[in-house]
């Protein structure tokens, strides 16, 4: 019997085992995983692990009322337990009128193959030689390199089957696999640490070892001898990694627990424009291959294209079954999160964002995370580089960058065409026309 089987088989039987028990609706995550990772540094093996894990997680209703439980232990007794604890608990707890399954007739019906399963059959010498290449490479770009923090390769592969006593049964296999680089940079009494990696479910998809080692080296010697600005605003171009985090703020005060809980900046701004009218942010679950595909959401709920943003209105919040019935409204089939969220470009190329910047700040890292959900007021420890007429000029360090996202997405001036696909949201570098920066 195949792994996918079993985890069916198991999933069948413990919701039959909740039934038995009286639970008048159950479901129950099973999963199987198994990969392999190393980690180098000098020139050293620092880590190897294989590691295998399975799990089942169970959640049963007895009318309103919910109970949970898991294991790690699959055994027949440890299953019999698990089920156990979850009706035992649910006898326990409170009426919840909004708890319950997702609705039977909001499943998913069609599973397309999204080629997300690619294993990468790497042994352990195998992977040793590619982080050891990929290190010998960034430290022997410069003598400016005097240091590592390591390199590392994973890779890892599972299957995980969500049922429900609906009859839904979901399947779902991936893989994903990694290779990263951390270098430390020396000039004088000036040192600097900057990383780079790559990430993709197909091994052959990744950078090679030798540009994530060079690109991770080089990285660290451009912040060598970094500066700190005096206190001034000017427009501020996130780089495509730094900019996730500015959709990550915006998805989070639309979710439906900050909704519901009225504990968000934007509290009821569906069909509101937040956003100038150029902006449109977009949720695409069948990507082939992409880290954030899939078919249903965790509740079993089929997935579709979505707009989340269109014309900077914001269209829809993020819902699952439970948030939804809080707010009087339907699942956005978004229980667990977004898929493959894509904010569009406005068409520019990186070169031109920093032509359109200007004179401003073009932030590379962003430190600590001092953002008020509630308020929307921003205040990061920041680092990267001081621009002037377009042309980077010098790197900055121990800045701080403040705002109110509000403003801050309403002031969006472009969106580059750099787009950084490693990750759920896709977005290029995002330019913002003022933001305060706070330095000496």
């Amino acid at each position: 019997m195949s792994r996918e089987d079993q985890l069916v088989s198991l999933s069948e039987h413990v919701l039959e085992e909740a039934k038995k028990l009286g639970a008048t609706a159950a479901e129950v995550n099973t999963s199987s995983g198994e990969g392999l990772s190393v980690d180098v540094r000098m020139g050293k093996v620092e880590t190897l692990e294989y590691h295998r894990d399975q799990g089942l997680g169970l959640t049963v209703y007895f009318g309103k009322k919910k109970g949970n439980a898991s294991t790690a232990d699959v055994s027949p007794q440890a299953i019999k337990d698990t089920v156990e604890a979850a009706c035992r608990i649910a006898k326990y707890t409170s009426d919840d009128e909004c708890s319950g399954l997702a609705d039977a007739d909001l499943m998913a019906t069609e599973f397309p193959d999204l080629d997300l399963y690619h294993p990468w059959d790497i042994q352990a010498d195998e992977a040793i030689d590619i982080a050891l290449n990929c290190e010998n490479a960034a430290r022997e770009f410069s003598p400016l390199i005097t240091n590592s923090d390591g390199s590392g390769v994973s890779s890892y592969r599972g299957t995980n089957v969500y049922a429900n006593s609906h009859g839904f049964t979901g399947i779902s296999k991936g893989t994903r696999h990694s290779l990263s680089a951390s270098m430390v940079a020396q000039d004088g009494d000036s040192m600097q640490r900057d990383y780079w990696f790559s990430s993709s479910r197909l091994p052959d998809q990744l950078d090679s070892p030798e540009s994530i080692g060079k690109q991770a080296a080089e990285r660290a010697i451009k912040r060598l001898n970094g500066r700190q600005i005096a206190t001034t605003k000017v427009p501020v171009l996130y780089v495509p990694k730094m900019a996730r985090s500015l959709i990550g703020h915006f998805t989070g005060a639309i979710s439906g627990g900050s909704q519901y809980r009225k504990a968000s900046f934007l509290l009821d701004t569906v069909d509101k424009q937040i956003f100038p009218e150029f902006v449109r942010l977009h949720e695409q679950p069948f990507i082939s291959q992409a880290l954030g595909s899939a078919s249903f959401d965790k509740e079993g709920v089929a997935l579709k294209d979505k707009d989340l943003v269109t014309d900077g209105i914001v269209k829809s919040y993020l819902l699952g079954s439970y948030s939804a019935r809080k707010l009087g409204l339907q699942t956005t089939a978004n229980a667990g999160g977004v898929h493959n969220l894509s904010l569009e470009s406005t068409g520019q190329d990186f070169d031109e964002m920093l032509k359109m910047l200007g004179t401003g700040l073009l932030v590379s890292e962003l430190i600590g995370n001092s953002v008020n959900g509630i308020t929307g007021d921003y205040s990061r420890g920041a680092s990267g580089f001081w621009v002037e007429d377009g042309e980077i000029q010098y790197p900055v360090e121990e800045i701080t960058i403040a705002g109110n996202l509000k403003d801050m997405y309403q002031h969006i001036v472009a969106i580059g065409n750099d787009i950084d696909y490693q990750g759920n949201t896709r977005t290029g570098s995002i330019l913002i026309e003022e933001m305060t920066i706070a330095g000496k």
